[in-house]
């Protein structure tokens, strides 16, 4: 008996462009700088205190890394202690952020999305790779489905064998 086995994959064929948003992943470790531990008390930063500590304490231990500057407590802590911050961390850290561990997340995604080249993804079918190893936010899926549907011909969620669909251009 001569069986006819030849399979084919109906993705390969489908010409769908897969976007695994893990692979935009900011490598680096990832800091937070809790501006409490400076606080007199946990409520009051004094100035003078403040600016000995900036200044004594050995910043490039931040070198490489991404840092959020945060307060976690519910105190007043004036503006120009986290510019001060800033620009000690400033000549090594890779990126600093003001906010919390998510917003810097979402930060550096939104810098690495920035440098996508979109005319890849041109009256494309998209899909938007779900579910990964890596942690991605939210805010990085809403930020690629924005930008992709100005470019691409449809826009899908999930795996190429399993799609959520999300856009289809109306061609004219």
């Amino acid at each position: 008996m001569d069986l006819d086995l030849n399979l084919r994959n109906k993705v390969a064929e489908s010409g769908i462009v897969s976007v695994d948003l893990s692979k935009f992943y900011p490598t680096g470790e990832r800091i937070l700088y809790d501006i409490k531990d400076n606080l007199f008390q946990g409520l009051i930063l004094r100035e003078k205190d403040f600016r000995e500590y900036v200044k004594l304490h050995d910043w490039a231990a931040y070198t490489g890394k991404h840092v959020a500057i945060h307060c976690s407590t519910d105190a007043i802590v004036p503006t120009w202690a986290y510019m001060l911050l800033a620009t000690k961390l400033s000549p090594y850290a890779a990126s600093i952020v003001f906010g919390d561990l998510d917003l810097l997340e979402t930060v550096l995604f939104d810098r690495a999305l920035a440098s996508l080249d979109l005319e890849s993804y041109r009256d494309q079918r998209v899909v938007v790779k779900g579910c990964g190893e890596i942690p991605v936010p939210d805010s990085a899926y809403v930020s690629l489905a924005a930008k992709l549907v100005n470019v691409a011909k449809s826009v899908m969620y999930g795996e190429p064998c399993s799609t959520v669909p999300l856009f289809k251009r109306k061609d004219v």
